[in-house]
């Protein structure tokens, strides 16, 4: 379980719900941070299952994981469960600057908020809106034999 006071929740947390339309929630009995409270972009993980690390993981861009593990596996690594799914592992305790984990985060939000946040509209407040009203023209085609 993570500490509510642990310094790098509060400024993850920061991160995350400064981003419109988040909202944060244990999941999985960790904190984890949502767009429009139901699709999951973060969760912070500390010694998860006994694994040592002080870390989240969050979603990247298609490709991205796979290149920031290569290019420095002593911060980055594939979390169990959702790293087959892109997801990225970040660990904390190993001093990458706050600026790169705010992008990384930031990241996170737009790859989840474009999938299913920014594309989803309102419906109508007219269920007939958008419909015409006008009869269509006779269709000048064919009939088939």
């Amino acid at each position: 379980m993570f500490d509510p006071d642990h310094p790098a929740l509060l400024r993850i947390r920061e991160y995350c719900l400064s981003h419109p339309g988040t909202s944060e929630r244990l999941s999985h009995q960790t904190p984890s941070f949502f767009v429009k409270e139901k699709h999951a972009f973060l969760s912070l993980w500390d010694d998860h299952h006994g694994d040592g690390r002080l870390a989240f993981c969050c979603a990247a861009p298609l490709g991205a994981s796979a290149a920031m593990i290569r290019s420095n596996p002593e911060v980055f690594y594939l979390p169990p469960y959702v790293g087959h799914l892109g997801w990225l592992g970040v660990r904390l305790d190993r001093g990458l600057p706050w600026k790169e984990i705010e992008g990384l985060v930031a990241g996170a939000y737009e790859v989840v908020a474009a999938k299913h946040g920014a594309r989803k509209r309102a419906p109508p407040a007219n269920p007939k809106a958008g419909r015409s009203s006008a009869k269509r023209a006779p269709s000048t085609a064919k009939p088939r034999r």
